[in-house]
């Protein structure tokens, strides 16, 4: 149980900073707790529901958030959210597995990658 709170609490610290809270959350429910894909996904949707509005909120307050940016992108996403759900019913939790491994380890690429340009110019 410590570990669910320990994970919850970086989660949602990396979260609010916009940094990818769910990557986080998904490795630990999928890695450590057992977790298959799909459920894990769901799980880590719903968790973000209230760190999401609690950022908002907060952020809003601090006048940082471009609005008509936010909901161009919004609008964008819902609709690439239900292309994604349907998509996953039809190549399965696996696939989308290796899918999400994968772009974790492009991305851990692109940023030692992006560490080696800074420190070389």
């Amino acid at each position: 149980m410590i570990w669910d709170i320990i994970a919850g609490l970086l989660s949602g610290i990396i979260g609010a900073m916009g940094l990818g809270g769910g990557a986080v959350l998904l490795i630990y429910l999928s890695l450590i707790k057992g977790t298959d894909q799909l459920k894990a996904q769901g799980i880590n949707l719903l968790f973000f529901i209230p760190v999401a509005a609690l950022s908002v909120m907060i952020y809003a307050f601090k006048k940082q958030i471009k609005w008509k940016t936010v909901l161009l992108l919004a609008a964008s996403g819902l609709v690439g959210a239900f292309l994604g759900v349907w998509l996953t019913g039809i190549i399965g939790a696996k696939v989308v597995g290796k899918i999400f491994g994968g772009l974790l380890i492009a991305a851990g690429v692109w940023q030692v990658i992006s560490a080696f340009r800074t420190n070389t110019n």
